[in-house]
């Protein structure tokens, strides 16, 4: 590992701009295709720009992330990272803001175990093109990001939840190297922001269950019970995007074919595993995508498929107590499962809040309130079990 000292730390943060200058001037030739891109409606997702009530705040996400991400880049991690990389606190000082990275190798060694390159993550992330807004359907009072390339997803979190989430990293990097293939979210960063002298405000970033976005035609968060768990669809012919909910999804099938045997053990691999960390409440996020004529069957690329499926794979045993799966050629391939003539995106989010007192007590008050009904506030235990039941009785 790089030379890097545990716990809390402050630096001076490296400036973006000229990191930005170089961007900008190599972006000349996407000029056209970034104008073209802008004219399409972009679907219940809203540009922050300057007049924005988010614009300053997000402004100082890009910069202090950017300055984040060059810190990586500048001291690129040599080995799996240490105890002392799960608790480092990097705190980087910029012009009115200060920016916090919670985690940073660890996260950095998660990043680069997916592929993903430290330049990549910053130009998606970093100044130069503004977040959209993603007007989301969850009654939390988060604020919910995308990048510009709706590649990652950034969500603001209670404190609690971030503490819990950090404690348990360890085991969840380790069930993603034991399981390449989990259907979990792929956390990739976990920071706090301070604006002068005012409150923390802390904030995840993790890979983007629905990419690419462009042809996706319904979207559903599933919990596997029924209290509000409805949402009124949007009118007909209006552009807004909505995540539907479990309500929403009666009458609808999940067409897999062979690949379902495949998904409910995923399904039952991580849903045992986030009840030993004993947590609930978490989501299975469901898209689908018609499939063109084109892209349906193994197709030429059968080959290549294989050899990124099974790659690092020692033995045929291997394989198997992993639950790999032939990967689809697409981007997010760890989200994406092809059925005979639906794609689908799935991915497990919201893995951080743990069945505590307050859990507890809320389970009781439900009892109570809703007599005879399904409600996400359940044991650990019986949540896992209630939505890799929901799984196999939506698939076939």
């Amino acid at each position: 590992m790089a030379a890097r000292s545990p716990g809390p730390r402050e630096v001076l943060a490296p400036s973006p701009e000229a990191g930005h200058r170089v961007a900008t001037s190599s972006s000349g030739r996407y000029a056209l295709l970034r104008r073209l891109r802008d004219k399409q409606p972009r679907l219940g997702l809203f540009e922050i720009g300057p007049g924005h009530e988010l614009h300053l705040l997000t402004c100082m996400m890009q910069a202090g992330l950017w300055a984040a991400t060059q810190v990586s880049i500048d001291h690129p991690l040599t080995g799996p990272p240490t105890e002392e990389d799960f608790s480092e606190v990097m705190t980087q000082v910029q012009e009115g803001f200060e920016l916090g990275t919670l985690a940073g190798p660890a996260f950095a060694w998660l990043r680069h175990s997916l592929g993903l390159t430290e330049k990549d993550y910053q130009a998606s992330l970093g100044p130069g093109n503004p977040y959209l807004q993603f007007l989301s359907t969850s009654k939390s009072k988060a604020s919910f990001f995308l990048s510009h390339d709706q590649r990652f997803f950034l969500k603001t979190q209670r404190r609690r939840e971030v503490q819990a989430f950090l404690a348990r990293m360890p085991r969840y990097m380790q069930h993603l190297q034991r399981h390449p293939h989990s259907l979990l979210v792929r956390l990739l960063g976990v920071h706090s922001l301070r604006v002068a002298r005012g409150k923390k405000k802390y904030f995840i970033i993790m890979q983007s269950v629905f990419y690419p976005a462009s042809r996706i035609s319904e979207r559903y968060d599933i919990k596997g019970c029924e209290v509000s768990r409805w949402v009124d669809p949007a009118p007909e012919g209006s552009p807004l995007i909505l995540v539907l909910k479990d309500l929403n999804f009666q009458g609808k099938t999940i067409y897999l074919g062979p690949q379902r045997t495949w998904l409910l053990r995923q399904m039952e691999l991580d849903t045992t595993f986030l009840q030993e960390l004993n947590v609930l409440d978490y989501s299975l996020l469901v898209a689908f995508q018609c499939l063109h004529k084109d892209e349906r069957g193994p197709g030429s690329s059968l080959v290549f498929r294989t050899a990124r499926s099974v790659q690092g794979v020692q033995s045929q045993h291997e394989l198997g107590a992993q639950n790999r799966r032939l990967l689809p050629e697409a981007p997010n391939a760890l989200h994406i499962l092809d059925g005979p003539e639906q794609r689908y995106f799935l991915g497990l989010v919201d893995l951080a809040t743990v069945y505590g007192l307050r859990k507890r007590l809320e389970r009781l008050w439900k009892t109570l309130r809703y007599p005879g009904r399904t409600f996400s506030t359940v044991s650990p235990a019986r949540y896992a079990r209630r939505l890799y039941q929901w799984v196999e009785t939506h698939t076939e």
